[in-house]
């Protein structure tokens, strides 16, 4: 199988580096990650900048390894459109691995989950992982790597949904403490929302995000609860925001029997006839 991987930690990040070295010893690997640290970017994408490329002699098994100065998002759209050759062209893409948790709605700010998600934009299996803790010890990336290697034999026995991508958790423990595998919905939030205020030198108020853990319940079948009960936790996120749901009460209340001219159209259907 032919990976892209990615990531928002940077090149240089333990993450990456355990995950290439893994799965390479199976797969065709194709790296394509940030110069430096793009953690909460979110899904954002370079427009008004050149971004550079450059390849880098390959790593730990890696076919080819190249370097950006964009964002996690522009790591995988310039390389699956520009950068890799046809023959080069990824089986699934995978972001990771973070070194820290993507759970709950905190996804929306996350870029390892957005570098995963413009994989499923281009049509690409894609998938997000996480180490869910702060730990940088070594074993932890290892358990996570060898976790993803196992799962890619699986995945090609599932119809990967468009439009999708799962996003993986896994908690920070040895392998033979991990408790299990559990498939999951969103949580809440994972962290506070508290600012820190701050005076600089001249005087100047400034602020530092200074954000906790919540203590907060979860609800059995969050991805939240599942890392907190030592369980790899495995969501299913699609980008297809429609909210179909309410869509035929907005028809009711705004366009009866097929007519949307309540806000004063109707003077323009009069000037056509």
């Amino acid at each position: 199988m032919k990976i892209l991987i990615s990531n928002d930690d940077g090149i240089s990040a333990i993450g990456i580096k355990t995950l290439i070295k893994e799965l390479s010893k199976i797969h065709d690997i194709y790296v394509i990650a940030p110069d430096r640290e793009r953690s909460a970017a979110g899904h954002s994408l370079t427009l008004h900048t050149p971004i550079r490329v450059e390849e880098l002699e390959p790593y730990f098994g890696a076919k080819r390894v190249f370097v950006t100065s964009g964002t996690p998002g522009d790591c995988v759209k310039i390389g699956i459109n520009a950068v890799l050759a046809k023959e080069e062209q990824p089986d699934i893409v995978i972001s990771g691995i973070n070194h820290g948790p993507n759970l709950g709605i905190d996804i929306l700010y996350s870029g390892t989950v957005s570098c995963a998600m413009e994989g499923a934009m281009l049509g690409k299996p894609s998938i997000a992982v996480s180490l869910a803790g702060m730990s940088m010890d070594e074993i932890y990336f290892q358990s996570t790597a060898k976790f993803i290697l196992s799962f890619l034999k699986r995945i090609e026995k599932i119809s990967f949904p468009e439009k999708t991508i799962l996003n993986i958790n896994t908690p920070a423990l040895e392998e033979a403490d991990i408790a299990g595998i559990q498939i999951t919905k969103l949580g809440s939030k994972m962290f506070t929302d508290d600012y820190e205020r701050w005076t600089d030198p001249r005087g100047k108020t400034y602020y530092r995000m200074a954000g906790q853990l919540t203590a907060k319940h979860e609800d059995d079948g969050t991805d939240i609860a599942a890392v907190r009960n030592n369980l790899i936790s495995i969501t299913p996120i699609t980008f297809e925001m429609t909210h179909k749901a309410i869509m035929a009460d907005l028809e009711r209340e705004f366009c009866k029997d097929g007519i949307c001219d309540w806000w004063g159209f109707s003077h323009i259907n009069k000037k056509e006839e």
